[in-house]
């Protein structure tokens, strides 16, 4: 883990992110087992509790490296694990990281959980680890998650054609966000108009 970034609980309105652990399998795969949302991603189809075990295992590998801080997403009002998410390719030297690998359990998608969660993301980074960019990426499939990312205010900076190779075989175009530290007020501003939506 890099001196530069360390592990921090980041607690808001709605949600807690507190570094992952394997304490927190169990209730991953209880929201997480089956959904269509894995075939944008990585991991692969999550069937069984030992997929997320891996899935763990694999983020906690990655933070003992140094290129990531993964998180489990604690829903407050019922105490509920509702998804994960993480900050990846961490660069210390260039004070940037990127957030992604994000996901929720259904009963926690379209609600104030994840834009939360973007905000306690990026206000740690840009505001407690200085950051001067942040990266967001997504499949280009994922129209919806693209929407979601342009809406808080991130700057598409292109595709990444033949990006990746998914474990079904297909060849993955990424599409590109970034934030800089001087767009981070209007940023903040667009989240905390979105989150006080919620609250009526």
């Amino acid at each position: 883990m890099s001196a530069w970034i360390q592990r921090v609980t980041l607690q808001g309105k709605h949600v807690r992110l507190e570094p992952l652990g394997d304490q927190h399998v169990a209730g991953l795969a209880e929201i997480g087992k089956g959904h269509d949302f894995w075939k944008y991603m990585l991991y692969g189809d999550m069937k069984t509790e030992a997929d997320f075990h891996h899935f763990v295992t694999d983020l906690l590998s990655r933070e003992k490296n140094g290129t990531d801080l993964p998180f489990a997403v604690i829903h407050l009002a019922t105490g509920r694990v509702a998804g994960s998410t993480r900050y990846l390719n961490i660069m210390p030297k260039d004070r940037g990281l990127e957030v992604g690998g994000t996901w929720y359990g259904l009963d926690f998608q379209r609600t104030a959980v994840n834009t939360e969660c973007k905000y306690l993301l990026l206000m740690h980074a840009f505001e407690t680890l200085k950051c001067i960019r942040v990266q967001i990426k997504t499949d280009s499939l994922n129209v919806r998650s693209q929407a979601a990312i342009e809406r808080i205010g991130a700057v598409k900076e292109g595709v990444l054609r033949n990006h990746m190779i998914l474990p079904d075989g297909r060849i993955r175009h990424s599409v590109f966000y970034s934030i800089l530290d001087t767009e981070w007020s209007v940023v903040k501003n667009n989240l905390e108009v979105m989150l006080a939506a919620y609250e009526k």
